[in-house]
């Protein structure tokens, strides 16, 4: 369906208290812990698994057609393919794109040196103070869509911030999708589990922006996981081939409990879970080259006595660290990490859990970062207060991120010398009141007052202290604008399909 230019009726500045926050441009080191031959032992591996292992791209005959037409080796549903053209094939992936946002203020650019934070995805739990865990619903759903546009620490509003259990499976994604497209103007993910839910989203996507914007342009990204160990299913090659199909982005995660769905080996399933990507991102460039690609890595620790997985470990920090390194080396945009607990509650399991993932995670410069805010229970709950407790620390990242170490003449700070005596104090100087409402990052909801001043407060914790914010934030919540043509014309289309789809609850 040919469409003109959309994308100028999204031009609209930040709403009045929600400060554009566009993403995080990168100015510290990257931490890579490997050295070279370190390395190299890491690559032969991932080769030898390409090569000589092969994956299994299962129940998509589309996708083998094209494996094979392509050249490579196809037995049965496995495909096995020389590493060193699997590579080449990856080349054509951009190693930095953006994608639009329906306000083009607030467009993010993934790869490179950037970092994206986006919310938690996929929780059928939802968890507040008051409310307590409930299955997520439409409600919760749409206040989650809220606190992400408004929070200036988190770029990306994700897709499945809960599963809005209380919709009809078949139909739910319709309304995923309305939010996503009128609460917020940030850009966010599209539906992938079924290939008609793909299509559905980049439809509505080019309802928004306008088929010509979209033929150039990235405005919408699918995320999915392989199903490991070295199984590709027809979720990610159908999803692949509607997205990058139409020039859109594909993010590609293996997610591997080490000791079930990879070896209980560190290194083994890190070499897995890139073996796995690699071979995904070969497919997504041979079904469009240039598409946009983002090489995925959850690899988790679990409980080899309970089978639970565990978070915050040192296994999952170090291979933070080395995806982010081997990324880095093939030329690919990176998603892993995030603040992950397998906690019930925000506690202080969920507060170290959560600090060690998400701290290795900005350290390996993951460029694209799901799972930043709201993660509790192992990925099962969103937590109202954690969305805004993670949130607020990630801000205290964006500033040793993109800010680092000020050098210049107004840091070193030679007047305030001459001003103060020896002995004397900076708190009123000239150069303290030229600075002082940037010198330091100030988290909305810690509490660094003294103990009289909080007993008389209240006496509040900082779950309560997330609970009045969260409440407070929706409160003063503001749509941003919409064309009133996009919103007439994306709520025809939803009606439309769900007409032609009969309620389904699986």
């Amino acid at each position: 369906m040919a469409r003109r230019n959309r994308v100028s009726r999204g031009r609209q500045s930040a709403q009045k208290g929600v400060p554009a926050s566009p993403y995080i441009r990168r100015t510290m080191p990257f931490f890579d812990v490997l050295d070279e031959d370190a390395l190299v032992k890491l690559e032969a591996q991932v080769d030898w698994i390409i090569q000589d292992v092969g994956l299994a791209f299962r129940d998509d005959p589309e996708a083998l057609r094209i494996w094979k037409k392509a050249g490579a080796k196809v037995n049965g549903d496995i495909i096995r393919a020389p590493a060193d053209w699997v590579r080449s094939l990856c080349t054509t992936a951009p190693a930095q794109f953006t994608q639009l946002a329906r306000n083009p203020d607030r467009s993010v650019v993934i790869g490179g040196t950037n970092q994206v934070f986006a919310p938690i995805y996929g929780a059928p739990f939802v968890r507040d103070l008051h409310g307590g865990r409930r299955y997520g619903d439409i409600e919760s759903f749409r206040k989650l869509v809220k606190l992400s546009y408004m929070h200036p620490n988190l770029h990306h509003g994700g897709f499945v911030t809960c599963e809005p259990c209380d919709v009809p499976v078949s139909k739910r994604h319709f309304d995923m999708l309305l939010a996503h497209m009128t609460l917020s103007d940030k850009p966010h993910l599209g539906a992938i589990t079924e290939m008609s839910r793909a299509r559905d989203s980049v439809d509505m996507a080019e309802i928004v922006f306008g088929k010509d914007v979209m033929d150039e342009n990235c405005v919408i990204m699918g995320n999915v996981n392989t199903n490991s160990p070295l199984l590709v299913d027809k979720v990610v090659t159908e999803a692949i081939r509607v997205y990058c199909g139409r020039g859109q982005g594909i993010v590609v995660v293996p997610f591997i409990l080490s000791g079930a769905m990879g070896p209980v080996s560190t290194a083994a399933s890190v070499t897995q879970a890139m073996a796995e990507a690699i071979m995904v991102c070969a497919f997504s460039q041979l079904v469009k080259p240039g598409a946009p690609f983002v090489l995925g890595n959850f690899l988790s620790s679990m409980s080899l006595k309970s089978g639970a997985p565990t978070f915050g470990m040192p296994e999952p920090v170090i291979s933070n660290y080395v995806v982010g390194q081997m990324a880095r080396r093939i030329g690919l945009p990176l998603r892993c990490g995030g603040s992950l607990t397998a906690s019930k509650i925000e506690d202080a399991q969920a507060a170290y859990e959560s600090a060690d993932s998400m701290h290795s995670t900005m350290l390996a410069g993951a460029n694209y970062v799901l799972h930043a805010a709201g993660w509790l229970e192992g990925g099962l709950c969103t937590g109202f207060e954690k969305l805004v407790m993670d949130a607020d620390r990630l801000g205290s990242y964006q500033k040793i991120l993109d800010a680092g170490l000020d050098t210049s003449e107004e840091a070193f700070a030679r007047d305030a010398y001459g001003e103060v005596a020896p002995g004397g104090h900076f708190l009123g100087c000239a150069h303290t009141m030229r600075n002082y409402q940037t010198a330091f990052y100030e988290p909305q909801l810690s509490d660094s007052e003294n103990v009289e001043s909080w007993e008389e407060a209240g006496s509040s914790d900082m779950r309560v202290r997330a609970y009045d914010r969260w409440n407070d934030m929706l409160r003063q919540y503001q749509a941003p604008p919409i064309d009133a043509g996009v919103r007439e014309e994306l709520d025809a289309y939803v009606a439309r399909r769900k007409e032609q789809i009969p309620d389904a609850w699986y």
